[in-house]
């Protein structure tokens, strides 16, 4: 089973949240088992929302291979390959 995402647990919180609030509201209930069943009542809900908020959709993956074969190498200019001499650096003998 995948993980929930960001966007269920908030989903699914606030829905928890909001509802409880609107159906104690709602129903002026004070007894226990009125707030119990309005409590399992809203849990189930939120659930619910969470459960069906879209899950981002996964990028299908292309193959790269690792290298490049020889023949698809481009050739090198012989400058950039000569290196720098004692203390010289690539910039300063440009210049």
């Amino acid at each position: 089973m995948p993980r929930p995402t960001a966007a269920q647990f908030a989903y699914g919180s606030c829905t928890v949240i909001f509802s409880t609030l609107a159906m104690l509201l709602l129903s002026r209930t004070s007894s226990g088992p009125g707030v119990a069943l309005i409590a399992v009542a809203a849990l189930a809900l939120g659930l619910l929302v969470a459960m069906t908020v879209p899950l981002p959709r996964t990028r299908a993956v292309t193959a790269v291979p690792a290298h490049r074969p020889a023949a698809d190498r481009e050739p090198v200019p012989a400058a950039a390959r000569i290196s720098a001499g004692a203390g010289e650096t690539a910039r300063g003998r440009a210049a």
